[in-house]
């Protein structure tokens, strides 16, 4: 039987008047979500949290979620949007990135669309297993930037993809085996742009990832908080971690 340790925290920052992000913590069946209402667009708060309920009630109605479950609630959740804002928003758009943790019996999977991240600490070692869809990002890869360059430059808040900005969505997967003792991060882009990948990975080295989580969002409230900023961590393992009674320890099964 393994075991999953999770923490989930939103907070609207120090500039913002709205928190445009939102997240779910479905432990129980394996799931967490990280949304975040795209700036500058209309009701970015209630794309974000659109996203995140029609995950949840599709997880709700399935005792089994799947990559295709949770890829088909995004799609859904893609055409509501555009349905929202073209009845509302009068040519205005509702959108938001997402990043989606999955982990199942032996494989974690994660999703998304836009710049919202998932990293995983595997023996000390911290890697963005997501890819930002960014305009800064593609100039990365083009080798028309070097990584330094496109933190500071002007395009670095374009992505060029989210949930509800076009008719279709595409949403990409990664898979793997988890491996115990595996650390999860999902965050808003609140989050990394205010800490380094190093910074993020010192806070991580906590052995309760509820403290670890709290030195996160306290430390880039120090930094600045420019944006909205949202984490959670979810750390697996065959045993559990000494946790207080606040912190969520919950065994997660696959029905065969």
């Amino acid at each position: 039987m393994k075991q999953v340790v999770s923490h989930a925290q939103t907070h609207k920052g120090l500039v913002r008047k709205l928190n445009e992000d939102a997240c779910l913590d479905l432990a129980d069946s394996g799931v967490w979500v990280v949304a975040d209402g795209m700036g500058g667009h209309a009701a970015g708060d209630v794309a974000s949290q659109l996203v995140v309920d029609t995950v949840r009630v599709a997880v709700q109605r399935n005792s089994q979620p799947s990559v295709q479950l949770l890829t088909e609630a995004l799609q859904q959740a893609n055409s509501e949007l555009c349905r929202y804002s073209e009845q509302h928003l009068q040519g205005n758009t509702a959108g938001s990135t997402v990043v989606v943790l999955l982990i199942d019996k032996f494989y974690y999977h994660l999703l998304w669309a836009g710049d919202s991240r998932g990293y995983l600490l595997r023996n000390n070692h911290l890697r963005q297993v997501t890819r930002d869809h960014s305009q800064v990002n593609e100039m990365v890869e083009q080798g028309l930037l070097n990584q330094n360059e496109a933190e500071q430059h002007e395009l670095a808040n374009v992505i060029t993809r989210a949930v509800g900005v076009d008719t279709s969505v595409t949403i990409d997967v990664v898979s793997g085996a988890w491996q115990p003792g595996d650390l999860f991060l999902l965050c808003s882009d609140g989050l990394n742009k205010e800490l380094t990948d190093q910074e993020i990975c010192q806070y991580l080295a906590h052995n309760n990832i509820a403290e670890a989580s709290r030195a996160l969002l306290h430390s880039t409230l120090v930094a600045g908080a420019r944006d909205n900023v949202t984490c959670i961590l979810v750390k697996v393992d065959n045993q559990a971690e000494n946790v207080n009674e606040k912190d969520k320890t919950i065994p997660v099964y696959t029905r065969l």
